[in-house]
């Protein structure tokens, strides 16, 4: 008598909860170790292309200068006395204003010869493309940043260049021409002269502003920029208008003929995807694609199967939903190139409300230059005469004490030996982190998105089933082997792992003796047949008189592994009156076969495509109850859950289910589902048998220790 104590179900056992899996350091080194060959070539491409693409950025090389202001003696000069030193961070701070001042920057610009300024402009000119503008000075004196540090009078000019030598040269040239300045600044000057100039520098500047506000009145007036500005504008605008206008009415006429085309084809019931523009439209070329492999397959299928076979049908359905999404297709391409029409005149309409009106500024302009030209010649008088006395006024003052000026330069910028741009260093610990990052990232969110059975957490935590057993994988076993492995009594692969669900199927039973136990799964090829055949044999094994049963009607594969002849079964008997009086065990359109000792195989007896008709018949259940008077244990293979309903059927007529799940195949919502499936119809689901798995990945999935020991015990006898 088997044992009745069973392990109960998980808490969800009866009811839909979320379940929570708590994984360990062991849990995301799996993860990692299976998703290794995914997501390290992703992070090797993605850290290779980062860092290839950060080291081919343009070198650029940093020079720094630095100087030192310190205090200096009181100066006397024509003007009064003079305290040029730096007393407080306050006065630090305007002299880095004047550093930084656009004043400076354009004297420095200013300074450079021109063998200085083609060094500038090296880096630029050696790339640049046939007609391409060569930088000016201004343009090519690179990134200046001027730093003072904290707590001291010391100030640092780092230049950031393309060019090394060009680096060095303008940060020496800023602490050359600030040198300078300071020196005009603090020397004296002659008074006299100096009185006078102001006097006429300042009138002259009064009649300049004069004039430049007049030009600016009339500027702002009739909303110039510049005369020659604004009709450069303009005519760019109009010509640019031109263009648009001519590329849209171009456009325009396109589609107008391509609509018309549609038009033509409408009249005329011709098929409007022979027209190019619906053809190539978003989804109607995959659309046709797939109609004409359905109708291609519908095609081949008809040689094999009538009408109203299942297959036919869907396959018609099929095609008559492509059909109509095609037409959908079209009738959004149609109004796709209409509204393209309607806006393609809209927008030419527009351009040309927009070149008249340009059209119309460029003749207003030609009339405002008399005028114009007039006042900015008189402009440019006033202003020529306001610098001449400028530069007067700068060559009569003079300079002295020039060794008293504060200011020391302490290192001068020499020429970098080698780019602080790119920093491969740099690069090399960024790339090798974000490797890591897109690594870990690619396999823990692959593995959270995986939703296929893999291990005993899968099954007893998330479906609320019993792990009955994990059977190895026995690709490496011959095909006519592997389904009898218990038949012969060898120790071979797999064996243990059958007598481990035996021992498991006895312990979660709670019936005695006789009974029948159907064996299922949720898709094709998880291995239920070959867990049927080898649980038979286990209790064969071990004294029960144990009879297999194919129901599989559809595609019956019993016969084949244990290469018997399919002539005799379920459907002759059916077919021939389906007599129960009789001798079960030797009726002839049965046709029990017996496979070895204790063992017996009741075949289908042939395909069906109706096999609902036999197995919702009740004589199907007298059949299985009467069977069970002749033998201890009836053993059912059935088609799979996830494929056809049949399953469900013969699982009212049984009184306990083994459910096999092959790893990594089905998914564990699908199998939840199934399970729950069963155990509303009020069937005794015993668990779940894991399948396929390699000796590796059963000690990473499982809790069971016992294969390694095993192999280890087994493999050294030889």
């Amino acid at each position: 008598m088997a044992d009745t104590t069973a392990r109960p179900f998980p808490p969800h056992h009866d009811k839909e909860e979320t379940a929570i899996e708590r994984r360990t350091l062991r849990d995301y080194y799996i993860i990692l170790r299976e998703k290794l060959w995914i997501a390290l070539p992703l992070a090797l491409l993605v850290a290779l292309g980062f860092g290839y693409w950060k080291a081919s950025q343009p070198k650029m090389y940093l020079a720094v200068a630095t100087m030192q202001f310190e205090k200096a003696d009181t100066l006397v000069t024509t003007q009064g006395v003079v305290d040029p030193s730096v007393r407080s961070e306050m006065e630090l701070h305007a002299n880095l204003e004047k550093l930084t001042s656009q004043r400076l920057r354009t004297r420095v610009v200013e300074s450079f010869t021109p063998d200085e300024v083609k060094i500038l402009q090296r880096p630029y000119t050696e790339h640049l493309a046939p007609g391409g503008r060569v930088p000016s000075a201004a343009e090519a004196l690179g990134s200046v940043s001027i730093d003072s540090t904290r707590n001291s009078l010391l100030i640092s000019i780092s230049v950031r260049h393309p060019d090394p030598v060009a680096a060095a040269l303008v940060a020496n040239q800023y602490v050359s021409q600030f040198f300078g300045y300071l020196a005009d600044y603090y020397g004296g000057r002659n008074e006299t002269g100096v009185e006078y100039l102001r006097t006429q520098a300042d009138r002259l500047g009064r009649d300049a502003a004069d004039a430049e506000q007049k030009l600016m009145a009339y500027k702002k007036e009739h909303n110039l920029v510049s005369l020659g500005n604004s009709t450069n504008i303009v005519g760019t605008r109009l010509t640019t208008i031109n263009d648009a206008l001519t590329k849209a009415r171009l456009a325009r006429i396109d589609l107008e003929t391509q609509f018309n085309q549609v038009e033509a084809y409408r009249k005329e019931h011709r098929n409007l995807v022979e027209i190019a523009y619906i053809a190539d439209h978003a989804t109607v070329p995959t659309l046709k694609n797939q109609l004409s492999n359905l109708r291609q397959t519908q095609s081949v299928l008809g040689e094999r199967y009538f009408e109203r076979h299942p297959k036919m049908i869907d396959l018609a359905n099929q095609i008559t939903i492509v059909q109509e999404q095609l037409d959908k297709a079209i009738e959004l391409a149609v109004a796709d190139l209409s509204t393209r029409l309607n806006e393609a005149r809209q927008s030419e309409a527009n351009l040309q409300i927009e070149y008249d009106r340009a059209e119309k500024e460029s003749l207003h302009l030609g009339d405002l230059s008399v005028e114009y030209n007039s006042l900015e010649n008189q402009a440019n008088v006033a202003k020529a005469n306001y610098v001449q006395i400028l530069n007067r006024l700068n060559e009569t003052t003079t300079t002295r004490n020039l060794e008293k000026i504060p200011l020391h330069p302490l290192d001068a910028a020499v020429v970098p030996g080698a780019p602080y741009e790119p920093d491969l260093r740099g690069i090399l610990r960024t790339s090798v982190a974000l490797g890591l990052l897109v690594f870990f990232g690619v396999a823990l969110g692959l593995s959270f998105l995986d939703d296929r059975v893999k291990s005993s957490w899968d099954v007893e935590s998330f479906i609320g089933a019993n792990l009955l057993g994990i059977i190895p994988d026995l690709s490496g076993v011959k095909e006519d082997e592997k389904y009898a492995l218990l038949l012969h009594g060898q120790q071979a692969p797999g064996v243990e792992a059958f007598l481990s669900v035996y021992s498991s199927v006895k312990i979660h039973s709670k019936l005695d003796f006789p009974k029948s136990i159907l064996v299922t799964s949720t898709i094709p090829g998880e291995g239920k047949t070959l867990v049927s055949c080898n649980l038979a044999g286990s209790f064969a094994r071990h004294g029960k008189r144990t009879l297999l049963i194919d129901c599989d009607l559809r595609r019956p594969m019993l016969h084949r592994n244990f290469k018997q002849e399919n002539i005799h079964g379920l459907i002759p008997w059916f077919e021939a009156g389906a007599n129960l009086e009789a001798d079960l065990t030797t009726d002839a359109n049965l046709g029990i076969i017996k496979l070895g000792e204790n063992l017996w195989l009741l075949c289908s007896g042939g395909r069906s495509k109706s096999p609902t008709e036999l197995l919702e018949n009740p004589i199907f259940g007298q059949l299985l109850e009467k069977l069970k008077r002749h033998f201890d244990l009836v053993i059912v293979d059935s088609p799979p859950l996830g494929a056809v309903s049949d399953s469900l059927l013969i699982a009212e007529r049984t009184d306990e289910v083994i459910y096999v799940c092959r790893f990594n195949r089905a998914s564990k919502k699908h199998v939840r589902l199934y399970m729950k499936a069963l155990r509303n119809g009020k069937n005794e689901v015993l668990g779940v048998v894991l399948n396929g798995l390699s000796p590796r990945r059963i000690e990473y999935y499982s809790n069971y220790r016992y294969y390694r020991s095993y192999k280890k015990y087994y493999g050294s006898q030889g």
